[in-house]
């Protein structure tokens, strides 16, 4: 049988949207070589209950930070909500605390830059939307800025550009977590074209 992930995303208040339904979507829809679902989905937020992500769509998260599950896995995806969320000192707390934990931390968009604020991104290269990587090398000069790429794999962290290169991350993840035919599987599911 094969392992099951607890995957965690963190929501918040003006999250955007395909920054985290995209990586639900596909952790959701993947079925191993059993017809077992290997990844465990939850969402938390700070407080738990509903957060509103952009343009107004209302989402019920299913744990707050204090009562969440154990996680493998822990993405934190972006939008103007991140802005808030970098001078909140118990979140960035919290997240640091799950890096210690996890098997994955990974970013979506602009998500990046709270594991930069925790200090799970010193010395390493990551990317982010593409708007905010000038001012991602300016405030956390001690990691590399990539950009033009959909994702940066460093092993225990995984950071995807902008909103849609959250997907391309999560097959990414699929492929290196149960190999690439299980992750063309879930992408044929999805109808979406990939190159894996």
């Amino acid at each position: 049988m094969t392992k099951e992930w607890s995957v965690g995303i963190f929501l918040f208040d003006e999250v955007e949207v395909l920054d985290f339904a995209g990586p639900f979507e596909v952790f959701s829809v993947t079925v191993d070589d059993h017809g077992q679902q290997p990844f465990c989905v939850h969402t938390i937020s700070e407080k738990g209950g509903q957060i509103q992500a952009r343009n107004g769509l209302r989402v019920l998260s299913d744990f707050d930070m204090k009562h969440a599950p154990p996680l493998d896995i822990l993405i934190v995806p972006g939008g103007y909500g991140t802005r808030d969320i970098e001078s909140n000192e118990q979140m960035i707390k919290w997240i640091k605390a799950q890096s210690e934990k996890v098997e994955l931390v990974v970013s979506v968009c602009t998500g990046s830059f709270l594991l930069a604020k925790a200090g799970l991104l010193n010395g390493k290269s990551a990317t982010t939307h593409w708007e905010s990587a000038e001012r991602m090398g300016l405030q956390f000069p001690n990691l590399t800025v990539k950009t033009g790429v959909k994702f940066v794999d460093e092993g225990s962290v995984i950071t995807a550009a902008g909103i849609s290169a959250g997907i391309d991350m999560s097959f990414h993840l699929v492929k290196r977590l149960l190999g690439a035919e299980i992750a063309r599987k879930t992408a044929k599911e999805m109808e979406y074209d990939i190159n894996l």
